[in-house]
């Protein structure tokens, strides 16, 4: 096992292991809780996924949801973060008590507590801590199934992934719960170089303590496996007989899921397939469980040794929970690129140039691409190599003069499209208009030469295709489209793609295809809330930090105990300007927010107590930064408007006749990016009639 140098297939064995992890828990998801004796007697032996969910995307899942919110802590501060500081990124990214984990309750589930500890001032690692939360809730299984990224992120360094998933552990859990997290993250990196289940655990052994009731179980299921290595049943029943859930408290402890997974790779000898069916017929917590093994056979086999079979539904779509609704829709290419650019600076090794958000760079990977036509059949989609570059390959039959093929991702989701959202998922349009959508093309050599290409929008709310002017495509060339969506008015934009036509004559059957998909720019859009609609906790196309957001008498309303906060848009927005019309109801506060980077770091302006207005850095706390005299009312509509530019905030107010200007600048670590955002002070009622963003 060789520290240092990445392996040459890094990136392909990275997304490999996602892609198994995010198998494996949609395997698993839906049969969480059943044991072995209700899938046997009610499903029979599994052999594919136990619900087909007809039209609906997979839900949410803790699992997925919290790694990808934990991984941010290593952009935000640094490569090896601190305990505390992965604290403060839960903090950040999470809804309070909603969405991304589960709230059973204080003192119930291991993560709900330490929320509450960390929101209430106590900083991780005390947070997760025996000593404090005691031990039924620190040694819940939550310290192992968030750890896969660890491993992902340091390849063949098994102490080190070990170390970085005990620090993230150590914020919700203790004793056990940490060895979890050690022992899954050291076999994900392990990996890499290693694909015999025996030495992976063994390896993964050696990062725990020997006494540990952890290393315990898993030794136990070794040496079972060793004298009875052709019935995998009969190990499950030793391990029920002797670590079962009734011989540990709380609701669902490590020990008996760590022996799930060790029997789960040991009786699997070495089989993507096989080791995440019986890893599932075991029971229990069973989509922690084979997302776990997923991604330790997701490395260990590689792309080639995953079958197809389990891909397709997938569609390489991963929904997450956090308060940043862009981030809530990922596919796992996108996942993986962000993976390995971190591992990449982990092991100091040069990066590779940026990436377009959808590429086809990784084997059999498709991006969440859909395919659909008019009067045309697209018959099939699938990554391939077209004229030297990586692309999507899609198929086309009878494609006429009168009909239409649109090649797309989905930009947007309503929570009903959702096969169950437990984990109360929001979203915001990943583009907005204003922006300018980029793509590269390639048109076949036996293609009509009157074939024409066309980036567009989709606007979920009117109902309406937005698109740019059909451009003629050469056959046997690449070409590069670009589409500067129009400022738009109340538009929820959720499909971005091409649109494909023909003149003459009827192509018969052919193929396009597609290298890249991106878009960038400042926005240029209003909403009056008129066409929007409540979804989950907020409305359409917003999340929420906290308090009671809804729609009343047509306009977005918010009001509740603490800074509530609700945010739209892109984390990735840079310099634009905010401007919105809103009536104080009641209370001393009431703001918009720009470059909005979580629930701790954004600036803010507006109304504030003691007649005046005023701007406000937020880092964890609202910290006034400049204001002035603002003689305002409740009850009187007031227009706010923040301009950010660079370092720079301008804000003007006005109403009632009166007028008041504010200008700072931040010259200490300013915030270049961020979200749109509106927030209410404690106990206060804020009426948002609309809100415009325009370019800076």
């Amino acid at each position: 096992m060789t520290k240092g140098r990445l392996p040459a297939d890094y990136d392909v064995r990275v997304y490999a292991g996602w892609l198994g992890k995010c198998i494996g828990v949609r395997f698993g998801a839906p049969l969480e809780s059943w044991t072995y004796e209700e899938i046997r007697n009610n499903l029979g032996e599994l052999e594919w996924y136990a619900y087909g969910e007809q039209g609906k995307v997979f839900k949410p899942d803790d699992d997925t949801a919290t790694p990808m919110v934990y991984i941010r802590a290593l952009e935000d501060y640094g490569l090896h973060p601190t305990a505390e500081q992965l604290g403060d990124t839960l903090l950040n990214y999470l809804g309070d008590q909603h969405g991304t984990f589960w709230w059973g309750g204080y003192g119930v589930s291991t993560e709900h507590t330490a929320y509450v500890n960390l929101a209430s001032g106590i900083p991780a690692p005390r947070s997760g801590s025996i000593d404090l939360n005691g031990i039924i809730v620190a040694e819940q299984i939550g310290g192992q199934i968030f750890s896969d990224i660890w491993g992902l992120i340091t390849p063949n360094n098994p102490a080190l992934a070990a170390d970085m998933a005990e620090r993230a552990s150590s914020v919700t859990h203790d004793g056990n719960g940490i060895y979890g997290g050690r022992f899954i993250a050291s076999l994900v990196s392990a990996a890499f170089s290693e694909r015999d289940p025996l030495k992976l655990i063994e390896t993964g052994l050696e990062q725990i303590p020997s006494d540990s009731e952890y290393a315990r179980v898993v030794r136990a299921m070794i040496d079972f496996h060793r004298s009875c290595p052709d019935d995998w049943r009969a190990a499950y029943g030793y391990l029920k007989e002797n670590f079962g859930y009734d011989r540990y408290p709380g609701v669902v402890h490590i020990i008996p899921n760590a022996g799930v997974v060790a029997l789960g790779l040991l009786y699997g000898a070495g089989d993507f397939s096989r080791a995440i069916r019986i890893t599932n017929m075991c029971g229990w917590d069973t989509d922690c469980n084979v997302g776990n093994v997923g991604a330790i056979m997701g490395v260990a086999v590689g792309v080639e040794g995953i079958d197809t079979r389990w891909r397709e539904p997938i569609n390489d779509l991963l929904i997450a929970a956090s308060v940043i609704g862009t981030r809530n829709i990922l596919t796992i290419p996108q996942c993986v690129d962000l993976f390995c650019r971190l591992g990449r600076q982990l092991a100091g090794e040069s990066e590779i140039e940026a990436r377009p958000r959808y590429h086809f760079r990784y084997p059999g990977s498709v991006n969440n691409f859909h395919v659909e036509g008019e009067r045309a059949i697209p018959t099939h989609r699938h990554q391939t190599e077209i004229a030297g570059e990586p692309a999507l390959q899609v198929s086309i039959r009878k494609l006429n003069k009168k009909g239409e093929a649109r090649i797309y991702t989905r930009t947007y989701y309503r929570p009903s499209e959702l096969s169950g959202n437990s984990y109360a998922a929001m979203f915001t349009p990943l583009v907005a208009p204003g922006q300018t959508l980029r793509a590269r093309v390639y048109l076949p050599e036996d293609a009509p030469d009157s074939a024409r290409a066309a980036l567009y929008v989709y606007d979920d709310n009117a109902g309406e295709y937005h698109q740019a002017e059909g451009q003629p495509l050469t056959p046997g060339q690449w070409h590069e489209l670009t589409y500067q969506i129009p400022p738009l008015t109340d538009a929820i934009l959720s499909q971005a793609g091409i649109l494909l036509r023909v003149l003459d004559p009827l192509w018969q059957a052919g193929s396009i295809g597609l290298a890249w998909l991106d878009w960038d720019g400042q926005p240029n859009y209003r909403t009056t809330f008129a066409k929007d609609r409540p979804e989950t906790t907020a409305i359409s196309g917003w999340t929420r930090l906290r308090g009671y957001w809804r729609l009343e008498n047509g306009a977005y309303h918010g009001s509740g105990n603490g800074d509530c906060e609700t945010y739209s848009g892109d984390i990735r927005w840079g310099d634009y300007r905010l401007s919105a019309e809103l009536i104080p109801i009641l209370g001393d506060h009431h703001r918009v927010n720009v470059r909005v980077q979580g629930a701790l770091r954004s600036y803010a302006f507006g109304l504030a107590p003691d007649g005046k207005v005023a701007l406000y850095r937020k880092d964890r706390v609202y910290a006034e930064v400049a204001s002035a005299p603002f003689a305002w009312r409740h009850g009187v509509t007031y227009r706010l408007t923040v301009e950010a530019r660079g370092d720079e905030l301008a804000a003007t107010v006005e109403g009632a006749g009166e007028r008041a200007e504010l200008r700072w600048r931040d010259a200490g670590s300013p915030y270049l990016t961020g979200q749109i955002g509106l927030s209410t002070g404690h106990g206060g009622h804020t009426r948002y009639l609309n809100v415009e963003v325009s370019p800076a």
